[in-house]
């Protein structure tokens, strides 16, 4: 993946043969609880790596844009983080991410699976019930369902949203993903693009660089490990042949830090090692990364910190 430079991620977009009509551009908007494979589902829809997508909730912390361009349409697709009730200031900001989302949709994608309860965060879906806009309730995972068992899941939700369109799904397995993408097409209001054609996000290089190390540390990491640790990229230095990165990990406590580090640096060294790994896929470049570990007892808790690592979504 090519970036023009460090303001804006781009990439050629995916190309469809012209259809005659006007132009259609809108915002489609991914809420749902912690777990149920938004983030999958938007790595399917917008066809490259853009969310974090591992097993372990609250993965997704920023609200993320995936962008979709065709010569008669542009997609801008949004992951937010997984709906919860806040214990502190950084969930108290993924929840406000979330529902912004309600907020500038065009279309919403209300997710779920076939295992949560319909009635889990009903206080979420009480203003996804207000909503005057299309609605795809996507029922996911149905791989893992006993097909019998389906039809009364569909019949909970429908109860629950009587206005919304029903598709049960299989993002990991990309079962749905093509008639889920023509109807939002067919839904997409008409309007010029709100983006150039050849840009795939609306964040910058170096979010990606974060995003992709603290996946690292989410994978090789147990217990409150990962949800302690913030990454933040200190320098980001791309040259003809390859990118120089340094990236800080902040931690809450001392005794994080020697974790994250491990006995003679063998545990950062792995995570620098299949981040780097990562980015060079990411990027299509040669990637040379430095990663160093900080502890900041208050980042989880304070505006001022959150604000600072772009936790702020207004």
């Amino acid at each position: 993946m090519n970036n023009k430079n460090n303001n804006s991620t781009s990439l050629s977009s995916h190309g469809r043969s012209k259809e005659e009509g006007p132009h259609k551009s809108g915002f489609v908007n991914i809420v749902g609880n912690p777990n149920v494979g938004k983030s999958t589902l938007m790595n399917q829809l917008v066809g490259e790596r853009i969310s974090i997508a591992t097993f372990k909730a609250q993965t997704t912390r920023h609200r993320i844009m995936g962008i979709v361009n065709t010569d008669d349409s542009q997609i801008v697709f949004s992951d937010t983080p997984g709906v919860l009730k806040p214990n502190y200031k950084l969930q108290e900001s993924m929840l406000a991410f979330s529902e912004s989302a309600l907020q500038d949709a065009d279309i919403l994608l209300y997710v779920t699976d076939v295992i949560e309860s319909p009635e889990k965060n009903m206080e979420f879906l009480e203003k996804v019930q207000k909503m005057t806009i299309p609605v795809l309730l996507l029922i996911n995972k149905i791989d893992l369902s006993n097909q019998k068992d389906l039809p009364k899941i569909v019949d909970k939700w429908h109860k629950l949203l009587p206005n919304a369109e029903i598709l049960p799904m299989s993002a990991s397995n990309k079962f749905g993903i093509d008639m889920l993408m023509a109807r939002i097409k067919e839904l997409l209001p008409v309007s010029p693009p709100f983006f150039d054609k050849d840009q795939l996000t609306d964040k910058p290089a170096r979010f990606f660089v974060s995003e992709i190390i603290r996946e690292k540390i989410l994978l090789y990491y147990d217990k409150e490990i990962p949800y302690s640790v913030e990454v933040a990229v200190e320098s980001f230095k791309e040259e003809q042949k390859i990118i120089r990165i340094r990236a800080i990990i902040y931690v809450e406590r001392d005794s994080q830090k020697g974790i994250i580090i491990g006995h003679q640096g063998v545990a950062l060294k792995k995570v620098s090692s299949e981040a780097r790994k990562t980015l060079e896929k990411f990027f299509d470049k040669q990637i040379y990364l430095e990663c160093y570990v900080k502890v900041d007892k208050d980042w989880r808790s304070s505006k001022k910190e959150l604000d600072g690592f772009g936790y702020n979504p207004n």
